[in-house]
């Protein structure tokens, strides 16, 4: 069969959403409503270039490519690799898997405990029952689209809708002056914000599951999973931007001050909208969402690691990414978001500059030097930043790279690429 029914296509497009939408599409978009007030336009317009975006794009730039080492390849042999395993692990047990129970458990289990409740003790009971379900289901990694597309993301749109029209007929605040870093430059600082989702990085290793999930309803053609996947990816688009402009609106207009990220910005507004059924609401909210991305997640690592390193199977790398992030996950929510911040900075520009040169002519692509220059220049600017914002400045290179346009926004890597980009296509030398 070359085509999906379209009936097929929209939950193959639902399930691209559910995968991506976990613990950070749910806690950034309203504080960036909180955060920048009046300025919230603007500061969603930039959050909605790299969280919608660029993932959207990632998704179709590996589909066409055909998977992430042999986009990153096309920069080098050694660092299609190296980068690819800092994807991975990233995206996988060091960061965004343990954040889905991290999350989850703050907003579904810690508003219910007492204060003199040992909540270690609960959080650890609590990541032991959440990873045991995402390992079940993510056991059957073709039957993503039935799980996700057709039971659990439906549920979760409701649940945000229900929210949503709940502020619509409550009476608000007005916008709240920007925050220092938003009033400066709003649309920047939304751009930056939308690093936190990890959706674009997440999106150069989403294409493998959603590809199983394609040719298990009897597409077989290539291409037609290709058209398949750019489809969904449309449909994705269009929830993600109706969703996180619902979730801005509710942060820009509900928000309390006192609340120190998303999560609490959230459950104080459920609460306030519904009493102690928001709270239940809330968590349903968190836990399906979180589930979503977390069954994902692990099916992708499992699929990419077993490939890898076959002496263990799927099933194998499977539970030992689920066991990893559960133990990780007891850090706590802070901690994780702190050390991810960093990481991102680090690993953002380069993939930024893949998916921007996987849509350039195929002719075009071919040049020996276009990606390495410009992926390599991307990133080294984006680690020069990241160690900046850490405290661990290069003495020479940061001043240097400080003096570059856009870089106290987080982007001072975009000229060097750009830079390295003309020079790459300037020389036509060709790879063999």
């Amino acid at each position: 069969m070359g085509k999906l029914p379209r009936k097929d296509q929209i939950f193959v497009g639902i399930t691209l959403f559910s995968m991506f939408f976990g613990a950070g599409n749910l806690i950034f978009p309203p504080y960036l409503g909180l955060s920048a007030g009046t300025a919230v336009v603007p500061a969603f317009l930039g959050f909605a270039l790299s969280a919608v975006g660029l993932p959207i794009l990632g998704v179709i730039a590996v589909a066409r490519s055909g998977d992430l080492p042999t986009l990153a390849g096309r920069v080098g042999k050694r660092f299609a690799p190296v980068f690819t395993m800092l994807i991975y692990l990233s995206i996988g047990p060091c960061l965004a898997i343990p954040r889905t129970a991290s999350t989850s458990f703050e907003m579904a289990v810690t508003p219910f405990l007492s204060q003199e409740a040992p909540t270690a003790l609960f959080q650890a009971a609590y990541s032991v029952v959440f990873f045991g379900v995402a390992l079940a289901l993510a056991l059957r990694p073709s039957g993503l689209v039935d799980w996700l597309g057709k039971r659990l993301a439906p549920t979760l749109l409701l649940l945000i809708c229900a929210l949503f029209v709940g502020c619509l007929f409550h009476s608000g605040t007005s916008p709240a002056s920007p925050a220092p870093s938003y009033a400066s430059s709003p649309v920047g600082q939304g751009f930056l914000d939308g690093y936190q989702t990890m959706d674009a990085i997440a999106a150069l290793i989403f294409g493998i599951v959603l590809t199983v999930n394609i040719r298990a309803r009897g597409v077989t053609e290539d291409r037609a999973v290709v058209k398949t996947i750019v489809r969904a990816s449309w449909l994705a688009a269009a929830l993600f931007l109706a969703v996180y402009g619902a979730l801005a609106y509710i942060g820009a207009a509900h928000g309390s001050p006192a609340a120190q990220n998303g999560a609490q910005l959230l459950s104080r507004v459920a609460r306030e909208l519904f009493g102690s059924a928001g709270g239940v609401i809330l968590a349903a909210i968190f836990v399906i969402a979180c589930l979503n991305t977390c069954i994902s997640l692990i099916c992708c690592c499992g699929e990419y690691f077993s490939s890898l390193f076959p002496r263990l199977s799927y099933r194998a790398w499977a539970c030992v990414f689920a066991l990893v992030s559960a133990v990780i996950s007891n850090a706590g929510l802070n901690l994780i978001l702190k050390l991810s911040v960093p990481i991102l900075n680090c690993l953002y520009p380069a993939a930024i500059a893949l998916i921007a040169l996987a849509f350039l002519p195929e002719k075009l692509q071919r040049r020996r030097l276009l990606y390495p220059l410009t992926v390599g220049l991307a990133a080294v600017f984006g680690v020069l930043y990241a160690l900046d914002q850490a405290g661990l400045a290069i003495p020479g290179l940061t001043a240097a790279a400080a003096t570059l346009p856009l870089y106290e926004a987080g982007l001072g890597w975009l000229l060097p690429a750009l830079a390295g980009a003309v020079i790459g296509l300037a020389v036509k030398a060709e790879r063999a």
